[in-house]
């Protein structure tokens, strides 16, 4: 199979790394393809890149809100008119099932149109001021924004940051992960055939190098991040105050199966959580919680759920979890597959042989989890279950709060009581009743609390969420 060259997007040209260097990007699930070879870029590309759209950003700025949407919205066109090259192109970068190759592929256009018409409802406010005089906002693009997107959704999370920094005229530095070159580059290129020029939009390939140098320009107003929450309180220690800052960060998601949940609902809500993506989902389950009257019941059902898991590549027909997506991913797995052994009751077997030639790895659950232990409290980044048991609600809330994270949470019963009690009570930016932890409305905010997030912005979709793209000015006019 053909290797894809990749190269980064300066100046309107595609460019190699000043210093020449690659690197590589194989199939997860066959790790002697190669998918992609991309530039290693270092600081001076960085540099460059910069240094061209904060020049030029004002050629974007300039042009009318309806011109704008326009853009993104031929960028939308663009991408669904490749859609199943795309899903292929995914599958072999990241790892994903076709199904899921699709929903993500279909999920991006309709992400730009949505912030497509976000660029004509951009609008500021006016005051009374009882004296004559007229007080008002005018809200302009906040400048250089970088936007730096991790692997597991390279399209759809790119697109909802691009998506809305373009629409409200910012130019945008940005840094797709280096496992999924590929992606990044996909998405440039049908926004820059679409009409976004050269001096708004600039993407630098690389490693954690050229992350650090992006956040530490000084040209650089905003930044925008999502990935884990390691790199994100790197990223918050190092950029100046008065640098714009959104961090989405990780999750230890929790769902609750009270005691009078319908149980098959309930396990393929737990299935869904824990094993879509291979378990590499911010907002994937990654605990359960369960009243102690159906533990038994619920654990015999995921169980027969993560023995009916078809591992392969997800091209191929009937494969409903495909591999890890990096080597790094199959060593922390195997890292804490051990230590759950010595922390915890193993329950799953490793049903038949995973396939070989890829990061293959097999659902796994535990049961008499301690909660404060390292299995239930880290996030993993992979199918591993931890169950933990109570007695009553105020031992479930504690154990569902009791994380340094609050990205996503959810509780299945059908005592709305306890519902809208759980949804009061829990510390998480996402609340979810009789629904998997993970899988959010397009047209919803999106963020989580304390380890999970900055909250300083909400991300996706909501009132605050061009906000952050934009700066209001105050101006007052006397006759």
């Amino acid at each position: 199979m053909s290797t894809t060259q990749r190269a980064n997007f300066v100046g309107g040209d595609w460019t190699r790394s000043g210093s020449g260097r690659t690197f590589e990007r194989r199939n997860p699930a066959h790790v002697d393809q190669v998918v992609s070879v991309a530039p290693d870029s270092d600081v001076a590309d960085v540099e460059q890149a910069i240094g061209f759209v904060a020049e030029h950003r004002h050629e974007w700025s300039d042009l009318a809100p309806d011109v704008r949407a326009d853009v993104l919205s031929r960028a939308a066109s663009i991408l669904e008119s490749t859609r199943d090259t795309l899903v292929e192109e995914l599958v072999r970068e990241e790892g994903k099932t076709r199904a899921e190759a699709m929903m993500e592929v279909r999920r991006t256009p309709q992400n730009l149109r949505y912030y497509a018409s976000e660029a004509l409802r951009t609008t500021g406010e006016t005051y009374p001021t009882g004296d004559g005089s007229t007080v008002l906002t005018h809200r302009e693009p906040v400048g250089v924004v970088a936007a730096i997107t991790p692997w597991n959704f390279p399209l759809n999370i790119p697109s909802r940051k691009l998506g809305p920094a373009l629409a409200a005229g910012n130019g945008v530095i940005f840094k797709p992960s280096e496992v999924t070159p590929l992606m990044g580059q996909r998405l440039v290129e049908a926004l820059h055939e679409a009409g976004v020029p050269g001096g708004a939009l600039a993407m630098v390939h690389g490693h954690a190098e050229v992350g650090k140098a992006i956040v530490a320009d000084s040209r650089v107003d905003a930044v925008t991040f999502t990935g884990s929450t390691t790199v994100g309180e790197a990223i918050h220690a190092n950029v100046a105050p008065w640098v714009r800052t959104q961090l989405e960060m990780g999750g230890k998601n929790a769902l609750v199966v009270w005691e009078d949940a319908d149980l098959d609902r309930a396990a393929d809500l737990v299935a869904k959580g824990a094993f879509g993506l291979s378990g590499q989902a911010c907002t994937g389950t990654s605990r359960v919680v369960v009243h102690e009257s159906v533990f038994n019941g619920l654990l015999d059902r995921v169980m027969e759920r993560a023995r009916d898991v078809k591992l392969g590549d997800g091209l191929e027909k009937g494969v409903t979890m495909g591999p890890l997506a990096t080597a790094a991913q199959l060593d922390k797995y195997q890292t804490y597959l051990e230590l759950g052994r010595k922390e915890a009751t193993l329950e799953t077997p490793q049903y038949g042989c995973a396939p070989e030639g890829g990061y293959f790895v097999r659902p796994a659950i535990f049961t008499e989890v301690d909660p404060d232990s390292r299995l239930a409290q880290e996030e993993i980044f992979a199918p591993i279950l931890a169950f933990l048991t109570v007695a009553t609600y105020d031992e479930a809330l504690e154990v569902v709060n009791n994380s340094r994270f609050g990205l996503s949470s959810g509780i299945v019963t059908g005592d709305m009581a306890v519902a809208a009690r759980f949804v009061r009570d829990v510390r998480t930016g996402l609340v979810k009743v009789n629904q998997a932890t993970n899988g959010m409305a397009m047209n919803a905010p999106f963020g989580g609390m304390r380890s999970s997030s900055t909250q300083t912005f909400k991300e996706q979709a909501g009132d605050s969420m061009m906000h952050f793209y934009t700066n209001d000015k105050t101006v007052y006019y006397a006759p």
